[in-house]
């Protein structure tokens, strides 16, 4: 009975590393569905772009407030976390606050730092909840914002909460302890937990161990449940958007990439080398993308990456003129197609052959055509995601697979073939208005 609790400590340990290790096996899987794509070049530039954009948080103080408010939840679980160290050595070896008798003081004034973040993440989880739910700022309440996105959200921010007094009440009951039972160190007084003690106050010593061990199981495995759930939910984001930055589009925001098949045909032609030697693969691949596949892993990793913020949507013109497009649905309609297929290919169903592709059953037309190209989305995002990228290859698979584009762009395509203009004039007559406009001035005078 002595080891029991370090025995049922660790099976939890391992059930949650196990369910870990399949969830992001199968994220892993879901994202490489994708088609290969090159992105190492300039590492020092990636390098620099993940410690300031993920890291440093960079691109999130475009809006203060909600930026500070994150960056005491962002700290709270980096330094919070590393008490999580202490718990998995206690709950393995059997202690009980295995670092306090080695640091001394030095302990107590990490615990109060831990409590202040502790704070710091209860006051801002409560003000995100008013925003979401009270004040209901708009980009929180958009169509692909309902059911089980905003139940999401909701829900990660009370989990924080709930674990952030578990802590507290922990600490709470320690202090009292402390001196009633050989088993609890003396660590001094913790400044906000403090603040909790008269909720305790005439229990016995039995009952407030029974609280304290509750509180320290409860935290300790609400944070392994925690880890797993994060990896089906939008803050799949705390670990993934580290390597989304690092593989971050470094080339310049109005860039638009060729595709290499049309190149390679266009070089053919004009006598020049192809790329890929002198055997380029004589199968032509598709035209742009139809479902995840088509698209390269970058681009469902980026998916992936999504806070569901919808920083990206409430800067979109096109949005913002009441078009359909929402750069954040994009993106969630990626990860849930990738997802789908992922799982059915798990199951050993059909996959991609199920009859359903990404244009069309998840994203429409409409909304990819409604785009202006203008980057205000990439620009946007806190974490670099690119749903430009994604739009655009939707659009050549439309107009070079199908012919499906509107009528207007397919005269602006053809002008543009036959005049090397969008406009119906020829190349000789393009400079005319000129001088007609010369020709009036001189009647004029």
């Amino acid at each position: 009975m002595q080891y029991l609790p370090q025995i049922a400590f660790l099976i939890i340990v391992g059930v949650a590393s196990w369910l870990l290790f399949k969830r992001i096996t199968q994220i892993r899987k879901n994202i490489f569905l994708g088609r290969k794509e090159e992105r190492n070049d300039n590492k020092s530039e990636r390098w620099k772009t993940m410690w300031l954009v993920a890291f440093g948080q960079k691109k999130m103080f475009k809006r203060i407030i909600p930026a500070f408010l994150h960056l005491l939840i962002y700290m709270g679980f980096l330094v919070i976390n590393l008490e999580v160290l202490e718990f998995v050595i206690d709950g393995l070896a059997g202690t009980h606050r295995i670092f306090a008798p080695f640091l001394g003081d030095f302990y107590t004034v990490l615990i109060n730092i831990f409590e202040f973040l502790a704070i710091g993440v209860l006051f801002s989880c409560i003000v995100f909840l008013i925003r979401r739910n009270v004040l209901k700022v708009k980009r929180f309440h958009s169509a692909e914002m309902k059911k089980w996105p905003t139940l999401d959200a909701n829900l990660i921010l009370v989990i924080e909460i709930v674990l952030m007094f578990a802590i507290l009440t922990m600490n709470a009951t320690d202090q009292l302890i402390q001196g009633n039972d050989e088993h609890y160190a003396q660590t001094g007084q913790f400044f906000f937990s403090s603040m909790l003690i008269p909720l305790f106050e005439g229990m016995s010593t039995a009952n407030l161990v029974i609280i304290e061990r509750f509180a320290w199981w409860f935290h300790i495995v609400g944070i392994l449940a925690f880890a797993v759930y994060v990896t089906y939910s939008k803050h799949l984001h705390i670990g993934m958007a580290f390597p989304n930055t690092w593989y971050s589009n470094l080339k310049a925001k109005g860039h638009m990439e060729n595709m290499p098949v049309v190149t390679n045909e266009v070089k053919m032609m004009l006598g020049m080398p192809a790329e890929g030697g002198e055997n380029p693969p004589a199968e032509i691949g598709r035209f742009g993308a139809k479902d995840v596949n088509d698209l390269s892993w970058v681009n469902i990793m980026n998916a992936y990456s999504c806070t569901e913020c919808g920083r990206c949507t409430s800067e979109c013109p096109a949005n913002q003129t009441g078009k359909k497009l929402s750069p954040r649905k994009i993106m969630m309609d990626t990860r849930d197609r990738a997802e789908e297929v992922g799982a059915s290919i798990a199951k050993g169903g059909k996959g991609l052959e199920d009859g359903k592709s990404l244009l069309g059953d998840f994203i429409t037309k409409e909304e990819i055509n409604a785009c202006t190209s203008c980057n205000a989305c990439v620009e946007a995002c806190p974490v670099n995601i690119d749903p430009l990228s994604i739009i655009l290859q939707m659009r050549r698979y439309v107009a070079m697979e199908e012919s499906g584009s509107p009528a207007s762009w397919n005269s602006m395509f053809q002008n543009i073939e036959t005049s090397f203009a969008p406009w119906k004039f020829a190349p000789t007559d393009r400079f005319k208005w000129a001088n007609d406009l010369k020709t009036n001035q001189n009647q004029d005078s």
